[in-house]
């Protein structure tokens, strides 16, 4: 009931209807990875996605904003099925990764934002690296770009509540790591991938 609350004031708010242009919603494990411009992408991109899906996909979220109030830390791990990763790194040999390789090991799918941090920039800035690490990690996981539109408009830094401005999620076609594909042209061709669901108008 919650969760599906929490659904249905998503989409009354600020939309946040999927547009399925490059794939279908199926079960198939993926890894779905989005420009991050607001503290709403987790909530929006994880309601577009049909119930079926939701339950078999974690968003991957920071501990020190998900993690950081008993509230935030309930609707993360108990509403929206979150993983939550230390992004401080407070051991130097400590992998923040681990936890969204062990929910992939398992057969699930995960939502990544590979910007690591948000933008206000209509298109994505650089992606950080785990998106090759998991990708290289587990390559029968369709790697499936994924736009959110008016996001950082709608629920901007500082705001305290979001401003009904419309939005969309646009999930494009799969891509993959091509064989002797390195790092940084790998990033480049994904975070391409995904301002290409932008538009001309972006």
């Amino acid at each position: 009931m919650l969760r599906a609350g929490v659904t249905a004031l998503t989409r009354f708010v600020i939309g946040g209807h999927a547009r399925w242009t490059g794939c279908a919603p199926t079960l198939a494990q993926r890894i779905y990875f989005a420009n991050h411009g607001s503290h709403l992408d987790t909530i929006v991109l994880w309601a577009a996605l049909p119930p079926r899906l939701r339950a078999e996909t974690h968003p991957v979220a920071a501990a020190d904003y998900w993690g950081k109030t008993a509230l935030r830390r309930h609707i993360a791990l108990n509403l929206l099925n979150c993983v939550l990763i230390d992004r401080k790194r407070l051991s130097p040999d400590a992998d923040p990764l681990a936890p969204v390789s062990a929910v992939l090991a398992e057969g699930q799918s995960v939502i990544i934002f590979p910007e690591g941090t948000r933008g206000d920039e209509p298109l994505p800035g650089p992606f950080k690296s785990g998106l090759y690490h998991l990708g290289l990690a587990f390559p029968a996981a369709e790697l499936v770009p994924v736009y959110l539109d008016n996001l950082s408009r709608a629920f901007p830094k500082g705001a305290y509540l979001p401003a009904p401005i419309s939005c969309n999620v646009r999930f494009g076609a799969p891509i993959r790591i091509e064989a002797d594909e390195d790092k940084a042209a790998f990033l480049e061709r994904a975070r391409a991938a995904v301002s290409a669901l932008a538009g001309p108008a972006a």
